[in-house]
């Protein structure tokens, strides 16, 4: 069995990373340069920035501030936000970049992951989903859309289908998030987590709802996903990956050697 990931994810707004509640209420929290060498030193296995305006403002990444962060760290980096075409791509991963995430872009023109797959290889190319729970009452089946420009735009697709194309189309990864639990502390959202991981072949990070060790031990098992995205459990230092790491090895879940 592959080993599962930890994975510190940096929302980037203006220059700063943010946390904030189901994508709203922005909270400043660090200089992403810092935070980025942080979690580099503290054994994270790889590290997520995400220009999370950019789709919203309709512009290109941040790239200076990508090769700046990429600069501090050793650790593989997926860079995500803006990215419209396969130049976008090209040039983030001239910054540093070792993987680019693409969300309304490829939900837009879903021929983009397929040109970028057949330039730069799938093992590059991550597709971010952003899920959002759905549905009249009394429905018996759960369904989940997909949402874009940084979880503002719902686009009708079911989450479940989207997942089985872009994984058919030529990506190497799938970054979900649950926009219900992202913020909450609440714990991921294990039925759509273990929906989408049941639907697809390919590696699922996890991402929404982080709110204590437990809830990263369960999404990475009952929830069967790859890896673990966390935001607010770390950068406010209420565990070290150090003790995640260690949480989960001593409950049987194989983990990456690290500061662990």
């Amino acid at each position: 069995m592959l080993a599962k990931r930890i994975i510190p994810c940096l929302d980037v707004k203006d220059g700063r990373v943010v946390k904030g509640i189901n994508f709203a209420g922005l909270q400043d929290v660090a200089d992403p340069v810092k935070q980025a060498a942080y979690y580099d030193r503290e054994g994270a296995d790889e590290l997520v920035f995400l220009d999370i305006s950019a789709s919203t403002e309709g512009r290109q990444t941040l790239v200076e501030l990508v090769a700046r962060t990429a600069g501090q760290i050793s650790i593989p980096l997926i860079v995500g936000g803006g990215i419209r075409k396969t130049e976008d791509i090209a040039r983030i991963l001239q910054a540093g970049a070792n993987k680019v995430s693409i969300n309304t872009a490829a939900v837009l023109n879903p021929r983009l992951i397929r040109e970028a797959a057949e330039i730069f290889s799938s093992q590059f190319l991550v597709a971010a989903i952003d899920a959002k729970k759905v549905g009249q009452p009394g429905e018996n089946k759960t369904r989940w859309e997909v949402y874009t420009h940084g979880g503002t735009r719902p686009s009708g697709l079911d989450a479940l289908a989207w997942a089985r194309q872009v994984e058919e189309l030529g990506a190497g990864e799938i970054l979900l998030t649950s926009m219900d639990r992202d913020g909450t502390k609440a714990g991921y959202d294990l039925e759509l987590t273990r929906a989408v991981a049941e639907a697809v072949s390919i590696p699922v990070i996890a991402s929404g709802g982080a709110g204590n060790l437990k809830h990263l031990l369960e999404v990475l098992t009952l929830g069967k996903a790859a890896a673990a995205l966390v935001a607010s459990l770390f950068h406010y230092r209420q565990y070290s990956i150090a003790q995640a790491k260690e949480y989960l090895k001593t409950r049987g879940v194989k983990v990456r050697d690290g500061m662990a």
